[in-house]
């Protein structure tokens, strides 16, 4: 049985539990059984629905300190020997105190203080910059982006078919949208330019119903919650433009070209790694940058530009394949 510890609400969105879920379904397809321990019940159905088992502690998500007794007493009740925990809100205190009891391994991408545990997942394109091997010496590394837990969609893409104009534009803006960057990007661009805008809401989005409404009257333009094909979407769009995080890495494994945005701190080694090695072009940060103008702008020179859309788009798949779920589940059963 592997246990994983991660949580899903409005303020931490739905990233965490979906790539977890990736390295879930994996896991079962070798014949692994997997828990997800959970501080309250907000992503029960989507990981009962995927057809893993629940555990709900019960406790506040944002300290872990406080569900250590009840984590504990839940490990101790279950045997349970290795545990894989992905959240933002771990302590030092609360990863050593747990590695007294049970293997752990993290999922890291910000190198908050020295993790006291068994093995580290690092799959962010930026992971050179924490000088793992150096400070891990007694440590389990996977490292790359060789270990992107991404859907079993994600795993077989054939090379990207890249057409003269961009026609279907795909629009995302992860499980929430702060800054209205939808609308924003809606309103800005030439809509009529295409033949098909696809714009996927996440499971937070605040106001899907008012941006339906907003422009129903665009015959050409889509708008979608929480759709469970995501794969689908990207492979049938011939540029992205999305928010910073795992979509990233699910274009690159796809192969559409995209532009980049961000909104918040977590987000901004990613869209900055991208973009420095001419990969995803990145037009900046809703709180502070004109974001939407340079999204207009690029848009603009990548839709004119067959050739730069050819080169970004085998960067990017040279970069991801698609199978770290797998990768990563091998190892957590070795």
């Amino acid at each position: 049985m592997l246990y994983i510890r991660v949580d899903m609400n409005d303020r931490i969105a739905t990233g965490h539990v979906m790539r977890c879920l990736s390295i879930a379904d994996a896991a079962r397809e070798m014949g692994e059984q997997v828990t997800f321990i959970l501080a309250d019940n907000q992503a029960v159905g989507l990981i009962e629905g995927r057809g893993h088992r629940t555990f709900v502690l019960h406790t506040p998500w944002d300290d872990k300190e406080v569900e250590l007794k009840a984590l504990l007493k839940m490990i101790y009740e279950n045997n349970v020997k290795r545990i894989l925990i992905d959240s933002y809100q771990v302590t030092p205190g609360y990863l050593g105190t747990l590695r007294k009891y049970v293997e752990t391994i993290y999922i890291d991408d910000t190198n908050a203080f020295y993790y006291p545990v068994d093995a580290i997942i690092c799959y962010a394109n930026y992971w050179q910059k924490f000088h793992y091997e150096e400070r891990y010496t007694d440590v389990k590394l996977y490292l790359g982006a060789q270990y992107t837990p991404l859907g079993k969609d994600f795993s077989h893409c054939m090379e990207k078919e890249i057409k003269p104009y961009v026609e279907h534009l795909l629009l995302l803006s992860g499980g929430t949208d702060p800054y209205r960057a939808l609308d924003g990007i809606l309103e800005k661009i030439h809509r009529e330019r295409y033949s098909q805008i696809n714009v996927i809401c996440g499971i937070y989005y605040p106001k899907y119903n008012d941006l339906c409404k907003k422009y129903e009257k665009d015959k050409n333009v889509c708008i979608y919650r929480n759709v469970p094909d995501m794969a689908r979407f990207m492979r049938d769009a011939d540029f992205a433009v999305t928010a910073g995080g795992t979509t990233l890495y699910e274009l690159c494994a796809v192969g559409t070209p995209a532009v980049s945005y961000s909104f918040a701190d977590n987000q901004l080694d990613n869209v900055e790694k991208f973009d420095a090695d001419g990969v995803i072009s990145y037009a900046g940060d809703l709180r502070r940058d004109s974001v939407i103008e340079r999204i207009a702008s690029y848009l603009e020179y990548y839709g004119q530009d067959r050739g730069v859309r050819r080169e970004r788009s085998l960067k990017m798949q040279q970069l991801v394949d698609g199978k770290g779920a797998v990768r990563i589940a091998q190892a957590l059963m070795d």
